[in-house]
């Protein structure tokens, strides 16, 4: 065996109905090994590259999955993986005979999806490198590259803490303001507050000592709260507010939180303040479903979907009337309607819900989900819209809707859930980062996914937009949370970025509960979702000490 030699093989697995379906099993999973026999499953064993469904002529969506992978060097670099392209339930597609679904990559971390290719094109591929006719489901790649995917597809976790080796302080809140540094496995570092012990501490005198801590756990339990999906944490005007689609209501009415701290947010007892209630006068009856908080153009408005008398959810935007408070019904306009831009309703045949609103450095973006035909033959499954708005009429759009995806991907539409929906984004380093949902929004399938685009684009352009292949966050993520998704972002009182969504319990399951964690970023940047506590701060090294000079 060559020194430099590592392995990655291609798989799908067997379906298993109550935890495993086919949506998930019917895709490509890899996993790595450094001699060939012990190999390690990345992505915790949860698929990693999906077959993209097919759109019928009468636009609904015909769910498609792979089997019999292969993977095999190219002879300008890099590797190819191909499998047979077949129906959901893992039968024969015969529409694709004589072909192959071929990806290349040239790391294992992203890949370039060629579509549908005849299976001689990709024989002769093999036979350019001296590979046999007989398919392979593995291949020898350099260590280097191995260890790259090893890192990108498996769990970061914390390694190290690190503190300054001394640090001048002249008070007791200067020392409160001094942060230690955790490692992670892969190189990247996060600041962690810590909770120093002052007590016997003379500030007012010159003394060189050794100051002993706790690193903060900030971690948050799951659930949070129980019965609320669509969860938005929001900071206005010094409290904090917390709003969701309230299933303990039956999704009737828009209910507030406030409070000093985030946590606070969740104490029990905490006063649910009623800022929209149900009003047939108002034709404001059904379905008060995903609420978001933003500020657009200096004002603050609150985003959400409702129905009238005939159900069919409908995005709406609330303005806050100047100077009031957020928690009284008074304090907020009449909700409107959201229109296209030359005045008639966003959507006369469809439902449109989970409006969110973005601001670059290129200007003002709505995104939603729309769909048609819910329930019957004809369903096309929800979609996410993108269009540019103005700040000073923000529910009138400025552009043209476009459409940015569909659920094509086994995890998307599993099991006949075909959705795309709960878009939420934020900005870091001049990239937007989009998250969203797909499959059911009350099931342990639930997932997130990731678009990222550059800010200063076009974002009406689709082509500045990447998918992500695989679900950033899922079931497989962190242990005892299921079907997370329909997420926001907010950043805490430290100036942390930190998700908040909701997710079930148990795998059999449906009620909806509230968790929050911390986004981290990885040594790449790229971020991750779904590091558990555990992960994120290591219990065995939160006892830290610390010289200190005071003066």
């Amino acid at each position: 065996m060559k020194e430099y030699k590592g392995y990655i093989k291609v798989y799908t697995r067997q379906p298993e109905t109550d935890c495993y379906p086919e949506g998930l099993s019917y895709s490509i999973h890899m996993a790595g090994s450094r001699d060939g026999e012990d190999f390690q499953p990345f992505n915790k064993n949860y698929g990693i590259l999906f077959a993209e469904a097919e759109i019928r002529q009468n636009d609904t969506i015909s769910p498609k999955g792979v089997s019999h992978p292969q993977v095999f060097p190219l002879k300008e670099g890099g590797y190819g993986i191909a499998a047979l392209r077949v129906s959901e339930n893992g039968e024969p597609d015969e529409s694709t005979e004589g072909k192959l679904l071929l990806w290349k990559t040239e790391d294992f971390i992203s890949f370039e999806n060629t579509g549908l290719t005849d299976i001689g094109a990709v024989e002769q591929m093999r036979a350019e490198e001296g590979i046999s006719r007989e398919p392979l489901a593995c291949v020898e790649v350099d260590k280097d590259i191995l260890g790259r995917a090893e890192e990108y597809w498996n769990p970061i976790v914390n390694t190290e803490i690190t503190v300054p080796e001394c640090v001048v302080v002249h008070s007791a809140e200067e020392l409160d303001e001094i942060r230690v540094t955790a490692v992670y496995s892969d190189g990247s570092t996060s600041l962690k507050k810590v909770i120093w012990e002052k007590d016997g501490i003379d500030f007012s005198t010159p003394v060189i000592c050794e100051v002993q801590g706790r690193v903060e756990d900030k971690s948050y339990p799951f659930p949070l709260a129980k019965g609320y999906g669509d969860p938005v944490l929001f900071w206005w005007e010094g409290k904090w507010y917390y709003i969701s689609t309230n299933d303990n209501m039956d999704d009737i009415g828009l209910y507030v939180r406030e409070a000093d701290t985030v946590r606070e947010l969740f104490e029990e007892g905490i006063t649910e303040h009623l800022i929209l209630a149900r009003d047939e006068s108002r034709e404001l009856i059904q379905t008060f479903w995903a609420p978001e908080f933003h500020v657009i153009g200096g004002e603050l408005y609150l985003l959400f979907a409702v129905s009238g008398h005939v159900w069919g959810p409908q995005c709406h935007f609330m303005k806050l009337k100047k100077g009031c408070p957020i928690t009284e019904a008074k304090s907020w306009e009449d909700p409107v309607r959201v229109r296209r831009k030359d005045g008639s309703w966003l959507s006369e045949d469809g439902i449109t819900l989970d409006m969110t609103y973005l601001k670059t450095i290129r200007g003002s973006w709505l995104i939603w989900s729309y769909r048609r035909h819910i329930g019957t033959a004809l369903d096309t499954g929800s979609m996410l819209y993108i269009a540019a708005t103005d700040e000073k009429e923000p529910w009138r759009l400025k552009s043209d809707p476009v459409l940015l995806s569909r659920p094509l991907f086994g995890w998307e539409n599993v099991a006949g859930t075909i959705n795309n929906e709960g878009p939420y984004t934020f900005v870091k380093d001049g990239r937007v980062y989009l998250t969203y949902s797909g499959g059911s929004a009350n099931s342990y399938t639930y997932a997130l996914g990731l678009f990222m685009a550059r800010e200063r684009d076009n974002l009406l352009d689709i082509s500045v937009w990447n998918k992500h292949c695989a679900p950033v966050l899922s079931f497989y993520s962190v242990e005892g949370e299921y079907g997370p998704g329909h997420n926001s972002f907010f950043e805490d009182e430290d100036g942390d970025l930190m998700i908040a969504y909701h997710g079930e319990t148990g795998l059999d399951q449906n009620l909806r509960c509230d968790g929050i964690r911390r986004v981290h970023f990885r040594r790449d940047g790229f971020p991750e979702f779904g590091m558990s506590a555990g992960e994120d701060l290591d219990q065995k090294l939160r006892e830290v000490k610390m010289k200190i000079v005071i003066k």
